[in-house]
């Protein structure tokens, strides 16, 4: 599995891990029943350790993105299309905050802001 851990970043490596993963399952490239790599193996590939992939994997199950079983591993679970929807929703809003922020900075109004929206949007 093809992770990406920053030292640089502020988020916290099991974060790191958590997030991609669950980028993988909303965006179909990890579907239902597929087997994620075990903690110990995951934990060996990133250098990294078994407790960090450990807390990574119970996040992921608290919020329903994986199951675990005992001898066998941790599996993607079936998609809820409604929190799907609320993780994209959740970062939906924390990008248009940044939007927000800047066009603040640069005196851009709300008309300015729907008018470019509204072109990248037309646009696809």
């Amino acid at each position: 599995m093809n992770i990406i851990i920053s030292n640089s970043s502020n988020q916290p490596i099991y974060e790191q891990i958590s997030s991609q993963i669950k980028n993988k399952i909303i965006s179909g490239e990890l579907k239902q029943g597929d087997a994620l790599p075990s903690m110990r193996l995951l934990a060996k590939e990133l250098r990294i350790s078994v407790i960090t992939t450990k807390r990574a994997y119970e996040d992921l199950e608290r919020d329903g993105f994986i199951t675990s079983i005992t001898g066998k591993g941790s599996f993607v679970e079936g998609k809820n299309l409604d929190f799907v929807k609320e993780e994209h929703l959740k970062n939906i809003e924390s990008l248009m905050q940044k939007i927000t922020e800047l066009s603040n900075l640069c005196g851009i109004s709300l008309d300015e802001l729907i008018e470019m929206l509204t072109l990248i949007y037309e646009e696809k």
